[in-house]
C-alpha cells in the first residue's frame, strides 16, 4: 500500500469513528449546553408588618441577624452596631468587607462588600417597631442581582438561584439621605420612644421541624419529610394530613406557618394527623434553625 492509499484509509477510519461518536452524542439545539443547572437554594423568610421580606443572616459566623430585602437599595447595608460587634471597620468611603455573609437556607457569599451605616429607613422602622424585631441591615441590588429570586407567598421559603452575573459597583453611594429624610429617621425613633414601642432586640433561634407542606382539598398535606430531621424522627410521613397544630384547627399551610413561627428550638410541636383513615397525635421536638 502506497502512502497516499494509507492516508485515505486513515481518513476513512477517522470519518467512520466520528460518525459513530456523533450517533452516541445527544443532539443539542441551538443555545443548549450540557452544563449542570445551578442549585436553587430554599431561603426561609417572613413578611414584616410592613410587608417587607425579612431573612436571617450570619456574618463571619456570628448572628443570626435580621435583614430586609430591598431592590431599591443600591447595595448591602449593615448597621454600625453589628459591625462594632463583628470588629469590621469602614474604610474612608464607608465600605466594609464581610468575609462570610451566610443567608439562612445555604446562600453563602465570600468577601461581601457593604455599606457600614444606619440608613434612615432602618432607624425609622426600628424606632416604631414596625418589623416586630430589630432590623440589622438591608440586602440591596449588588447582592440580589446575583440571583434569580422566586416568590410564592403561600410558602415559607423562596428560591434563590445563582446567576452568572456580577453587578457593577454602585456609583455615588455616600450613605446620606436628603436632610429631610435623614431627620425623619430620628423623628420616628423619638416618636417610638414616646409611644413606648420598641423592636424586640432579642434574636431567638427559630425552631426547625424539617417538613414540607402543601394545601390539600380539606387539610394540610405533608409533601416531604427531611430524612433525619425532627419531623421524621417523630414518625411524620409524606402524605399525612395535618388537622390540628398546637391544639388549634388548621386548614391551610399558612395556618401552620403562623403557629410554627412561634416555636423556638427545643420546644415541642403537637400535631394531630390522619393517616390511612386513622387519627394520630405526634409530638415533634423542634431543632435549631440558623
Amino acid at each position: 500500500m502506497n502512502a497516499l492509499a494509507a492516508c485515505r484509509v486513515r481518513f476513512m477510519r477517522s470519518a467512520i469513528l466520528a460518525l459513530l461518536l456523533a450517533g452516541l452524542t445527544p443532539h443539542l439545539r441551538a443555545g443548549e449546553t450540557n452544563a449542570v443547572p445551578p442549585k436553587t437554594y430554599q431561603v426561609p423568610y417572613r413578611l414584616t408588618g410592613t410587608n417587607h421580606v425579612l431573612v436571617r443572616v450570619k456574618i463571619n459566623g456570628k448572628g443570626p441577624y435580621h435583614f430586609i430585602l430591598d431592590t431599591g437599595a443600591p447595595a448591602l447595608f449593615v448597621s454600625t452596631a453589628v459591625c462594632r460587634k463583628l470588629g469590621v471597620k469602614p474604610d474612608k468611603q464607608g465600605w466594609g468587607t464581610f468575609e462570610r455573609f451566610a443567608i439562612e437556607g445555604g446562600v453563602v457569599l465570600a468577601n461581601a462588600k457593604g455599606r457600614i451605616e444606619d440608613p434612615f429607613q432602618l432607624e425609622g422602622m426600628n424606632g416604631l417597631g414596625l418589623a416586630g424585631v430589630e432590623l440589622h441591615g438591608i440586602i440591596g441590588y449588588t447582592i440580589l442581582a446575583r440571583f434569580r429570586l422566586s416568590f410564592d407567598f403561600t410558602q415559607d421559603k423562596m428560591g434563590w438561584t445563582p446567576l452568572a452575573f456580577e453587578p457593577p459597583a454602585p456609583q455615588g453611594v455616600e450613605g446620606k439621605a436628603p436632610p429631610g429624610l435623614e431627620a425623619l429617621g430620628g423623628i420616628m425613633k423619638m416618636v417610638g420612644a414616646i409611644l413606648g414601642r420598641k423592636p424586640d432586640p432579642q434574636v431567638m433561634l427559630r425552631g426547625f421541624l424539617g417538613m414540607g407542606l402543601e394545601d390539600g382539598e380539606d387539610a394540610v398535606v405533608v409533601k416531604t419529610v427531611l430524612a433525619g430531621g425532627p419531623a421524621a424522627n417523630a414518625g411524620l410521613q409524606a402524605g399525612d394530613r395535618i388537622r390540628r397544630f398546637q391544639g388549634k384547627n388548621v386548614r391551610f399551610v399558612a395556618d401552620v406557618q403562623l403557629l410554627a413561627a412561634k416555636l423556638a428550638a427545643e420546644e415541642t410541636a403537637t400535631l394531630t394527623i390522619t393517616r390511612s383513615g386513622d387519627t394520630q397525635t405526634l409530638r415533634i421536638k423542634a431543632g435549631k434553625g440558623l
